[in-house]
């Protein structure tokens, strides 16, 4: 499915993980007739649009947006702002108060399944309840195998009326990158390049501001603001200083953290990420291979990490959990074409976003896209899903989500 929120780009919410990863919806009532059902339905996809005003700030929490409906007529609704204030539950039920209005007797409708153990606010269920809702209309269920359906099971026991599932699909795709992280403990990974349409990043020279045009650049930043942290490899910090950083005013305040993979230290101590005033933010990945005293002059300025390697390279695997264990949910790379391979090749990104320019740059040695060593066998290629093209100005981007290819079953 396909939303057009006023003023951005076309979206396809169904780059969602595997379905696999979702637990059957347990304590699913009998759907409402007809009449009642496309009700429902209204007032879930007003669930939908409101979640979507969390874009970006609510990790480690999911985006839901919530409404309370009574006789025919919205009397409140909210959405999760940020991680550790209310849930969209509570600022629902808040925002009827405040006008005047009480919940007893109303039907919520929320697009996640209300949370039903304590955190770092209570449990959204026990606040439902006190409110004396009688019926809940609730679109997906939670994505922790741990917590799945433990919500519905206490607001049925409570005599709500329970009904879930409806458009489950949509709800699940708005939190693709959570979801895959409540289940896996790593972040759902976005390979994003700019490229000419043979596949280039660059010239032979290395010249490479800029290959796509305004719009482009811009749908560039936005994933940057979707993103916890941003991943490049040493080559693009010394070839391009680049500043890994939010350039939205709307997103002034958020703190995307920088990760180098740098396996010998050798990130120039004057560069950006690690000189400008969010050095704090910034962390390079090294190996044993780097130098003692390098290591120790980067320490003085950004965090360091020295991972485990894997075949003489950094594990990514490793630092992947290291990530998720530090509450990364959504990691953009935007790395050259040996980090982009180092990825793409392992099984260790979800989806991709390539953006193409009408131009064509060649030359053997220019920068790819992808690098590495590449496969073999054309049954070993990496297969492609739900492909969406969007129009961006001269540009196209293509987003997709990855299959796992037959070399990464093995």
């Amino acid at each position: 499915m396909e939303l057009r929120r006023p003023g951005e780009f076309l979206i396809r919410l169904s780059e969602l993980p595997p379905k696999r990863l979702l637990q059957p919806l347990p304590y699913i009532s009998t759907m409402p007739a007809d009449s009642l059902m496309n009700s429902d339905v209204k007032y879930l996809r007003q669930t939908l649009r409101l979640a979507w005003r969390g874009e970006g700030r609510t990790s480690p929490n999911p985006m839901v947006g919530a409404v309370l409906v009574k006789n025919g007529k919205i009397i409140g609704q909210g959405w999760h702002h940020q991680a550790g204030k209310p849930h969209a539950e509570i600022e629902a039920l808040r925002d009827a108060e405040r006008k005047g209005h009480t919940a007893s007797g109303a039907t919520l409708y929320v697009s996640l399944e209300p949370c039903s153990t304590h955190g770092r606010t209570p449990p959204c269920t026990d606040a439902v309840i006190a409110a004396g809702v009688k019926r809940i209309v609730i679109a997906a269920q939670d994505p922790n195998p741990a917590h799945a359906g433990r919500g519905l099971k206490i607001l049925r026991r409570a005599g709500l009326k329970v009904t879930a599932g409806l458009l489950a699909e949509e709800a699940t795709d708005l939190n693709e990158a959570f979801n895959h992280w409540i289940v896996h403990r790593t972040p759902f990974v976005t390979v994003k390049a700019a490229m000419s349409l043979d596949g280039k990043i660059a010239t032979v020279t290395g010249e490479s501001k800029w290959i796509t045009g305004e719009k482009a650049r811009a749908y560039g930043m936005k994933l940057r603001t979707r993103a916890d942290a941003i991943l490049v490899g040493v080559n693009t910090v010394v070839k391009d200083n680049p500043r890994l950083t939010i350039r939205d005013l709307k997103f002034k305040g958020k703190r995307l953290r920088r990760i180098i993979l740098d396996p010998t230290a050798r990130t120039p101590l004057k560069s950006h990420v690690i000189a400008d005033d969010h050095f704090g933010l910034t962390t390079v990945v090294a190996t044993k291979a780097a130098p003692i005293k390098r290591l120790i002059a980067l320490r003085e300025h950004v965090n360091v990490v020295v991972t485990p390697t894997l075949q003489g390279k950094i594990n990514l695997r490793w630092l992947l959990k290291k990530l998720g264990h530090e509450n990364v949910t959504n990691l953009l790379v935007e790395g050259g074409g040996e980090t982009n391979a180092s990825f793409l090749l392992a099984g260790l990104a979800q989806r991709i976003a390539f953006f193409y320019a009408p131009v064509i740059i060649g030359g053997r040695t220019a920068p790819k896209g992808v690098a590495g060593d590449g496969i073999a066998k054309l049954a070993d290629k990496i297969e492609l899903d739900d492909a969406n093209w969007t129009r961006l100005g001269p540009d196209l981007l293509l987003t997709a989500r990855i299959l796992k290819s037959r070399i990464n079953r093995r």
